[in-house]
């Protein structure tokens, strides 16, 4: 297993595809992009299916997030996704997404084998939405989440960060619109991982924030605290259910306690905490000729070394030098 010093154990692994992404939100990078990872110091779909591989036969891993950047922009996705479903035991394999392609990608990754998504969108607005992103394809992600919900990729999750001044207000419309659609929706608390290094707390629009302003039009009762297991999302049901929203205070209720995540990069490192600022090297290993009992063990010495918390709130927090599409999701 991929145990920690305090007890935990991962078994929830989020993949990053690609840094590479086709919009440019504001609370993730720069409008003029980043750069780059060089494609040489990329995984390749060989490379990436094996060490999954590795998690998911040797280490107990039961579920596979593929992230990135924009992991819809990697080629060999659809390949990779049925490589993954493939494996034995089958894990639960989902994807997080900005919705750009999925219209076209969803029937053939539903048929690869993909279980679910997770799908990001922040405004009903197309106008903020083009403000936000530095892009036009509102429309786009609105034909992905429908697209995945035909394709049977359910439940359709979305995740939508509210800003203050820009897009607080539109908390309760995203709700009513979400429930309308039959799409799961969760807020998360907009975290210090952008390129740029502007994150403040006088900006981020809190979870206590968010509920307040969605109880002004809803009633919510929390969701079973037993069923929340090891999930970053606070759930509540609306109107008494079966509906539920999802809150993730990443930063003011943080659940470092429960976490099961431990995150590879495209470039083949093992992170064991979205806000480390250490990394493992597997891909160098790999392409040493490691075996997989090798790859393992240098796995789990990484996990072993987890923090108890991501320490947001400790003076000496130090925010990492990679940005968001650069860790995976």
């Amino acid at each position: 297993m991929l145990r920690d010093s305090f007890g935990r154990v991962a078994t929830d692994l989020r993949v990053s595809l690609t840094d590479k992404c086709n919009l440019r939100c504001t609370y993730c990078m720069p409008p003029e992009g980043l750069d780059w990872l060089p494609s040489a110091q990329l995984l390749t779909a060989d490379e990436i299916v094996r060490l999954v591989g590795v998690g998911v036969e040797r280490l107990g891993v039961t579920e596979v997030r593929y992230t990135g950047g924009e992991p819809l922009l990697r080629r060999e996705l659809v390949d990779i996704v049925a490589r993954t479903a493939a494996l034995e035991p089958r894990p639960q394999i989902s994807l997080t997404t900005n919705g750009i392609g999925l219209a076209r990608l969803a029937e053939p990754l539903a048929a690869a084998g993909l279980d679910r998504v997770n799908v990001s969108l922040d405004t009903l607005d197309a106008a903020t939405f083009k403000r936000l992103a530095h892009r036009d394809r509102h429309a786009d992600v609105i034909a992905g989440l429908a697209a995945a919900d035909r394709a049977g990729l359910r439940p359709v999750k979305i995740n939508a960060v509210l800003m203050r001044g820009v897009n607080e207000h539109e908390a309760v419309p995203l709700l009513r619109w979400s429930l309308e659609q039959g799409y799961e929706l969760r807020f998360i608390e907009q975290m210090p991982l952008d390129a740029q290094h502007g994150w403040s707390r006088e900006a981020m629009v809190t979870a206590d924030e968010i509920l307040g302003l969605l109880s002004e039009a809803f009633d919510l009762t929390p969701d079973d605290q037993e069923e929340r297991g090891s999930a970053p999302a606070e759930r509540f049901l609306v109107g008494g259910g079966p509906a539920r929203v999802g809150v993730i205070g990443s930063v003011t209720r943080p659940f470092c306690g429960a976490c099961d995540r431990v995150r590879l990069t495209a470039d083949g490192q093992v992170r064991n905490c979205l806000f480390a600022t250490e990394e493992s090297d597997l891909k160098s290993a790999l392409r040493a000729g490691a075996t997989d009992e090798e790859l393992a063990a240098r796995w789990r010495a990484a996990v072993a070394r987890k923090r108890a918390g991501h320490g947001i709130d400790d003076p000496s927090f130090l925010q990492p030098s990679r940005p968001m599409s650069a860790i995976g999701g």
